[in-house]
C-alpha cells in the first residue's frame, strides 16, 4: 500500500512539475549510492581497513582458541591423576578463559560493526555532498537514490557512473 501510494504521489509530482518548473522542463536523475559507496577509492580503503582489523581479531581468536584446546587437553588427560581441589583450579581457570573468549570475540565483532558503520556513514555523507554538487552544476532538478520501489527508470537519467568519476577525484584534491 505504501508502495502504491509513493508511486502516486511520485507521478503526480512529476506531472506537476513542468508547470512548477516553467517551460524548461525537469531534468531527473538517479543514482545507486550502494554501487559508489563499493567501486569508490574511499570505499575500497574502508573495506582495506576493516579487513585488516578484522585480520587482527582474527588471529587473535585463533590463538585464543589454541590455548583454549589446550587447557581442556590438559584437563581431560590430568582429571583423574589431580586432586579434586587441582582438578577444580583447573576447570575454573578454562571456564574463566572461555568467558574470556567469549567476550572478546562479541567485543570484537562489535568494534568491527561500529568502525564499518562510522566508515560507511562518513562516505555516505560525502557521496550525497557530491551528489548535491553534481545536481547543481548540471541543471537537474532531483536526483533520486536508485532503489527497489522504483516501479520504472530510464537507463539514460542514472549518473551513478558520472558519480563515481567526480566523487573518485574530489577525493584525490
Amino acid at each position: 500500500m505504501k508502495r502504491i501510494i509513493t508511486a502516486f504521489a511520485l507521478a503526480l509530482s512529476l506531472a506537476l512539475a513542468p508547470a512548477a518548473f516553467g517551460a524548461d522542463g525537469v531534468k531527473l536523475g538517479s543514482v545507486d549510492i550502494q554501487k559508489v559507496l563499493i567501486l569508490s577509492d574511499a570505499g575500497k580503503q574502508a573495506k582495506e581497513q576493516l579487513a585488516a582489523k578484522g585480520n587482527k581479531y582474527e588471529a587473535e581468536k585463533n590463538s585464543r582458541e589454541e590455548e583454549l584446546k589446550k587447557l581442556k587437553g590438559e584437563l581431560e588427560k590430568q582429571s583423574v591423576l589431580l586432586s579434586e581441589s587441582a582438578r577444580g583450579a583447573k576447570e575454573k581457570d578454562y571456564q574463566q578463559k572461555l568467558k574470556e573468549y567469549q567476550r572478546f570475540l562479541k567485543d570484537a565483532q562489535e568494534d568491527l560493526q561500529a568502525k564499518n558503520d562510522e566508515l560507511t556513514n562518513q562516505i555516505v555523507e560525502e557521496i550525497v555532498k557530491t551528489i548535491q554538487e553534481y545536481g547543481k552544476n548540471n541543471g537537474y532538478s532531483f536526483i533520486f537514490v536508485k532503489n527497489d520501489s522504483m516501479i520504472y527508470l530510464d537507463e539514460k537519467a542514472d549518473v551513478t557512473d558520472e558519480i563515481l568519476k567526480v566523487f573518485n577525484e574530489a577525493k584525490k584534491k
